[in-house]
């Protein structure tokens, strides 16, 4: 069995920094590679950035976030981060952890494992 539990949300200012924590466990094939997604009311959920685990660590970010978040793991802690940088009240939503077998998919529909998702609001 799988489990993704999220961490670090919060309410901060348009321009601060945030880090998301997703610690996993279970078997470390099917977390080989993590996304995090994310949805605010009204919209579908979307793909933010992701990670390739076990094997060569790329990561593929949203163009929305690609200069101002960075994902990244540390694999003797099960953890998965998601640093939060530059915030605009447009990355307000609940955040969510999600992990696959093989490569990154940018579909939500690809992720079979989800956490309970972190909110994350940002006030302008």
């Amino acid at each position: 069995q799988v489990q993704l539990v999220e961490s670090g949300g919060g309410l901060v200012q348009a321009g601060d920094s945030l880090r998301l924590s997703c610690t996993t466990s279970g078997r470390t094939f099917s977390t080989n590679a993590v996304a995090w997604f994310r949805q605010s009311p009204g919209k579908e959920r979307e793909f933010v950035a992701a990670i390739r685990v076990w094997s060569t660590g790329r990561t593929e970010y949203a163009d929305s976030v690609n200069d101002r978040f960075t994902i990244s793991r540390d694999n003797a802690k099960g953890t998965v981060y998601l640093q939060m940088n530059g915030l605009k009240v447009e990355d307000t939503a609940v955040y969510y952890c999600a992990a696959r077998p093989y490569s990154i998919e940018k579909r939500a529909n690809e992720y079979g494992y989800w956490g309970q998702g972190t909110q994350v609001t940002v006030s302008s």
